[in-house]
């Protein structure tokens, strides 16, 4: 059964915070479960998240929660073994609101590491704020 794949050995990164403010928007409030905090992308084209994994593992799902009025129109989820290039494992449509949504992802490779590209926001200026985030799957070993 899929169940959380981000740990406390997972290796997160993050193309930009707003005004490099990490104390009150940095990347690991995506993973604190509080609802009251945010990763707050500073502003530019394509920002991005990517975690790489203590382990292979095989993606099934992902779920995040936009703030509406900055979330993506279209993201992309790429994935590579250890020492690969990241290749496109899915597209996604996330919708423009503050609900938390889930994104079934079919048929994926074993990886060791993924990035989501936020490839256009909502917001004119392109930050992304997300409250939370969550890839569900399973160890690929």
């Amino acid at each position: 059964m899929a169940s959380s794949l981000i740990c406390k050995e997972t290796l997160s990164r993050v193309s930009s915070v707003l005004n490099r403010d990490v104390k009150q928007f940095g990347k690991k409030f995506m993973f604190d479960s509080d609802e009251e905090t945010c990763w707050n992308s500073d502003q530019g084209e394509c920002q991005w998240v990517s975690l790489e994994f203590p382990q292979s593992v095989r993606v099934s799902e992902l779920k995040v929660q936009f703030q509406g009025g900055f979330s993506a129109k279209t993201c992309r989820l790429e994935g590579c073994p250890k020492d690969g290039d990241l290749t496109v494992i899915s597209h996604l449509y996330p919708e423009d609101n503050n609900s938390l949504q889930s994104f079934p992802i079919q048929e994926a490779p074993a990886v060791d590491k993924v990035k989501i590209m936020f490839e256009n926001s909502a917001d004119f200026f392109g930050r992304i704020i997300i409250y939370s985030l969550d890839i569900l799957g399973e160890n690929a070993s």
